[in-house]
């Protein structure tokens, strides 16, 4: 059982440094790429990619609500008492990061499990923690 208990520990640490580095990196302007000839032709999944992200980065909300969720959910998973919170906070997150990599990059099987892996380990996390939240769905006095 402690063995169980120090590998949650890293699991969280890991998913918990892994979403506020990338909800950073979310805030560091990047230099522009340069503009490549009209004449050479994207693969139509680099172009439905770069179409998903562009859209999400112009609505100007998006981006960096996603970089916060991402920031507030990893310190939530770094901490001791909330970490169930920052993994549900997280679930979408780490959902949305595997579907975009199954739909768009299906071919890049090394990223597929990659991310295949951050969804498992958050649905881990949630699974250790599930005694915690089966009071709140599964109470039937509010139902009634």
């Amino acid at each position: 059982m402690k063995g169980l208990q120090i590998a949650l520990i890293v699991l969280r640490i890991g998913l918990g440094g892994l979403f506020v580095y990338a909800g950073i990196q979310k805030f560091i302007p990047k230099p522009p790429r340069p503009q490549t000839e009209a004449s050479v032709e994207v693969p139509p999944h680099v172009a439905k990619i770069r179409a998903y992200i562009g859209g999400l980065k112009q609505t100007d909300y998006f981006w960096p609500m996603l970089g916060v969720a991402e920031i507030v959910g990893g310190i939530l998973l770094l901490s001791q008492f909330l970490a169930l919170l920052g993994a549900v906070i997280l679930l979408p997150v780490t959902l949305n990061i595997f579907l975009f990599h199954a739909f768009l990059e299906p071919h890049d099987t090394g990223e597929l499990i990659m991310t295949g892996l951050y969804l498992l380990g958050n649905l881990t996390v949630i699974a250790w923690y599930y005694p915690r939240l089966k009071p709140i769905f599964l109470n039937f006095k509010t139902i009634y």
